[in-house]
Parts: C-alpha cells; structure tokens; sequence
C-alpha cells in the first residue's frame, strides 16, 4: 500500500473478528513501527502485547475508568498493545535539565508518533487499530507489571477488522492553516 493511500484509508477500528493476529504479524508491525522518528533519537517507546485474555479482562475491567466503549472495544480485541515510554530521557539533557520548553511533555508527542507509525504499519497488515486514552495509568501499569522507570503513554487494540468504518468527515485544509 503507498503511503498517502494508507494514511488517507486508515480508521479507528473497534468490532474485530475471532481471526487471531499472529506474534509474527505483531512483530512485523513492530518492526515498522520502531522507525518512527524520537527525540534525539532516544528511541524511549517500549511495546507490551498482551495476549493473555485474563490480562485483557483485568484491564478492561478494572483500569478504563468505567469508559464503557473502551471496555466493549477491548472484549472483542485479539491482542492489546501497551504502548510504555522509557521516563526521563525524551526532551531531556543528559543532566537532567529540559533541553525543550515542551518539558516532560515531549515524551508523549514521540509515543503519539510512535503510536500512529504502529497504526499506519497494521493498517498496512490488514489489521484493524484504535488508540484509546483513557485508562488508570498505575492499574494499567501493575496489570501488565510494567518496569520501573517506565510508564502507559496509549493502550492500542487491534485485531482483524470485522468491517472497513466509513471515513468520518474532516475540516478543509483552508480551515486548519494560516500561512503568514
């Protein structure tokens, strides 16, 4: 698939089928996706997929927040990526001063490029993604026994797509620039 035909086809993709997504498409997935760019070239994102459905049901259950669509999203997911960010590093001088005015929140524009790289290469696969963020990011984090030092930047589901959701409608291009 050539790269504007897969940004411009991409959705969020919430009913999956019972067709299960391999290790080794999620591999390959992961492979693409660690190209995407990091500060300073840190490379901070970490991927933890979640196979185990009694771990799926624990975070569906326990750490979405009482967010009902996510919880129905995720019980019919085949996997569940963890998407996780190395702490202290992106947007950080080796000293541990700020090198951006950005602070701290740098480390989350580098998981949401890391996060949409990942989406655009299953996309690619044939296989069916949205981000979701809201989450408990310390019950997420126990669930999956994330390391220390590390922390939940996005939950991403995936799986084979039940159906292709129609595009939703998008601003003009003149609505969203000022050229100065």
């Amino acid at each position: 698939m050539e790269a504007i035909e897969c940004i411009k086809t991409r959705r969020s993709v919430r009913r999956y089928t019972d067709e299960p997504v391999t290790t080794e498409e999620i591999k390959e997935i992961i492979d693409i996706a660690r190209m995407a760019p990091t500060w300073k070239n840190t490379q901070t994102i970490r991927y933890v997929v979640v196979q185990d459905k009694s771990i799926i049901e624990t975070i569906e259950q326990d750490c979405l927040l009482g967010f009902e669509h996510n919880a129905k999203t995720m019980s019919q997911c085949n996997a569940v990526v963890i998407l996780a960010q190395v702490n202290g590093r992106c947007g950080y001088e080796k000293d541990g001063s700020f090198t951006t005015s950005k602070g701290a929140g740098w480390e989350m524009f580098d998981a949401g490029i890391a996060a949409q790289t990942f989406c655009l290469a299953a996309h690619d696969r044939g296989i069916g993604s949205v981000i979701m963020g809201i989450f408990d990011d310390e019950k997420v984090a126990k669930a999956i026994e994330l390391p220390e030092g590390q922390s939940v930047a996005a939950i991403i589901t995936i799986g084979k797509p039940k159906f292709a959701p129609d595009p939703t409608p998008r601003k003009e291009v003149d609505e969203l620039v000022r050229f100065i």
